[in-house]
């Protein structure tokens, strides 16, 4: 059967989201995330994330709050929050100004080196901290970028300043604005958040001009807690960032310059409105996967239409169009990781003209609107090549329908363990049967990945907790959303079967995903969500919560349950009558969390978790149901085949 050209992949973070009807869902409250909660300790001291947080101690922090406290009494309480929640080791430090000097323009020092995280040395060095003197936030600012180490073998990271200030800089020279203008345009690794407490007027325009011109976020903290929530939530994402993997490399700016790629994995980086050019060498029978990640920084500015679009082209005379894609944010709140792929699949016949061995053109093209954030994207490109079937083998026949994965099946159910999502598919959480809680900040995805055999379908639902909200929301809305990808990270449509978007208000919110049965000649169909479906592996689950949520939500992060299941028996291959190689429910110690106990006590939410009723209605939950896969010996996932 002829393979559609054109699917349209939507971005992680959709937009076209769809009203669902309020339902029983458990209200619980869930605290803010404390070190050694929910397995805190996931970022490594690899080299390429790192944190500098740059605190006002001029004589302004003096002054109360309107709690009974001072300024610097609070920011010293909500730094403490902060180290307490980054993961063990990562590269932390901290520069104050005005803290020496009554006055003087040239007040700054770094309190304690962006080394591997020392919590107690940095609650120290701000408990030390006596408010004294001026506001030289421009020469800080500057200091600050050179006080974070570039990331190590030419990888590609995140670091990242967090200014947090109760007023503007009164010292002229360097302006704040200009010095993030000129950092802002040194790479595509460095973010500039900053944190307003209790400002207004020229200082909260001020933090917002040096946050957009340094591709971060302006974060707006009215009280004491509201500062520890958005410390949290700034430097969480900064150790979160995805963590990149794959070989650098520079597209070509034209066709003629495309560098050659071979099955594996690379990094490059792309502007707005600039396209990349790469070549590879295609056989006559292999399928071909290219799939493109494209990582902005988190929550900045993007425009409804702003994404990417990937263009596989045959090198040969005709320059045959072999398919395209798109993934675009689909929404205005901020910026979220879009992932797409192309794929090269040889007909069953072998007569059209992108079955033709040769060189292939793959080109990547970033849209981007003129008030959007202008900073250079990293690029994560993956190539797979899958080897075609050994002569005689026959394919079992494809697999077009949901069946009993459909959207009426039963969701697994039970105690749900704790657990932290990856930063993306490179550290994507394996997870076994059962159902899992985890926490996902504004802006933030979070990555898992479940064995899907031949003959097997995933399915899984998303729950979003019932979350205490703060006091004005008044407008406030945000968004929940989820994705799956098949083993070369190909996109999987809903199929108009599930809904994988929805609004969020800071109440219980659901969305759910599935697949057909995996069976090879899914590669030939038509049907939009049989199409990638079509080789056994590792499939990804991608759950996301919208930027603007961070004005909803009271507590920094948003719980979300994890509740997924893979339906069916694994067959031992994809041919006709292949026997069974495990059945469904048949692993030992199924529904064990690897590494994981039980939630102590409080520490998430309350009360039992329940199923949905004979109403519909969805549980306060995502879930993620796999089998242990095993195997005879083990499959490199570029070139993955029959046997």
């Amino acid at each position: 059967m002829a393979r559609r050209h054109c699917r349209t992949a939507r971005a992680l973070a959709g937009g076209a989201l769809l009203a669902l009807a309020q339902s029983p869902l458990l209200a619980a409250a869930s605290p803010t995330v404390a070190h050694g909660v929910l397995d805190s300790a996931q970022a490594p001291a690899d080299g390429r994330n790192s944190l500098v947080m740059v605190l006002d101690s001029s004589g302004s922090m003096k002054e109360e709050d309107g709690s009974g406290s001072t300024r610097i009494a609070s920011a010293r309480k909500a730094v403490g929050t902060v180290v307490d929640s980054l993961p063990d080791r990562y590269p932390t430090g901290l520069r104050v100004y005005g803290a020496d000097k009554p006055k003087g323009c040239d007040d700054t020092r770094l309190a304690r080196p962006v080394e591997p995280l020392d919590r107690a040395g940095i609650k120290q060095a701000v408990a030390d901290v006596t408010p004294k003197g001026d506001t030289p936030i421009g020469l800080s600012l500057r200091k600050a970028e050179a006080d974070l180490p570039e990331p190590s073998g030419g990888s590609l990271g995140r670091r990242t300043i967090m200014l947090i200030s109760d007023g503007e800089d009164n010292c002229g020279a360097p302006r704040p604005c200009d010095v993030a203008e000129q950092l802002g345009g040194k790479g595509v690794d460095l973010r500039i958040d900053t944190i307003g407490f209790q400002v207004r007027g020229k200082a909260r325009d001020e933090l917002e001009c040096m946050a957009d011109a340094g591709h971060g976020s302006y974060y707006d903290a009215h009280d004491a807690d509201a500062l520890a929530r958005q410390l949290e939530r700034a430097s969480r994402l900064s150790a979160d960032g995805y963590r990149f993997k794959g070989e650098r490399i520079t597209g070509g700016s034209r066709a003629s310059d495309a560098p050659d790629i071979a099955p594996g994995q690379y990094m490059d980086t792309i502007g707005p409105g600039e396209t990349r050019w790469y070549t590879a060498d295609l056989d006559d029978t292999s399928t071909a996967d290219m799939a493109v990640t494209a990582v902005p920084q988190p929550g900045v500015k993007v425009a409804y239409g702003d994404g990417i679009e990937l263009k596989l082209t045959s090198g040969n005379e005709y320059n045959s169009s072999c398919d395209s894609e798109n993934a675009r944010f689909a929404q205005d709140e901020g910026a979220m990781t879009l992932t797409t792929a192309v794929s090269r699949v040889p007909s069953a016949e072998g007569e059209q003209r992108c079955d033709e061995p040769g060189r292939y053109l793959l080109s990547v093209h970033r849209s981007s609107n003129s008030g959007s954030d202008q900073a250079r994207w990293p690029l994560e490109l993956r190539y797979g090549s899958e080897r075609a079937l050994k002569k005689g083998i026959v394919p079992a026949q494809s697999a077009t329908e949901y069946g009993r994965a459909g959207k009426d099946a039963a969701p697994p159910t039970g105690t749900p363990k704790n657990i932290s999502g990856g930063t993306g598919f490179n550290d994507a959480r394996r997870l076994e049967r059962g159902v899992w809680r985890d926490r996902v900040l504004p802006a933030q995805t979070r990555f898992y990945k479940v064995h899907v055999g031949w003959g097997q379908q995933l399915r899984y639902s998303a729950d979003f907790a019932n979350e205490p909200t703060l006091t004005d929301t008044r407008g406030a809305r945000s968004f929940v959303d989820t994705a799956a990808f098949a083993p070369g990270r190909t996109p999987i449509t809903p199929g108009g079967e599930f809904t994988a978007q929805n609004p969020y208000y800071g109440e219980p919110m659901s969305v759910e995903l599935g697949t057909v049965p995996v069976a090879w000649t899914n590669r030939w169909e038509s049907a939009p969500a049989a199409v990638p479906v079509r080789s056994a592996g590792d499939y990804y689950i991608a759950v996301s919560l919208g930027p603007e949520a961070s004005k909803i939500a009271k507590n920094a992060a948003i719980g979300v349950v994890l509740r997924v299941d893979v339906v069916g028996d694994e067959l031992t291959g994809p041919q006709q009558k292949a026997p069974v190689l495990h059945k469904r429910g048949a692993e030992k110690g199924e529904g064990a969390a690897h590494g994981d106990s039980a939630a102590p006590a409080g520490a998430g939410w309350s009360g039992a978790v329940i199923a949905a009723g004979a109403g519909g209605a969805a549980v306060v939950s995502v879930a993620v149901l796999l089998l242990v896969r095993r195997r005879r010996g083990p499959v490199d996932p570029m070139t993955r085949g029959g046997a």
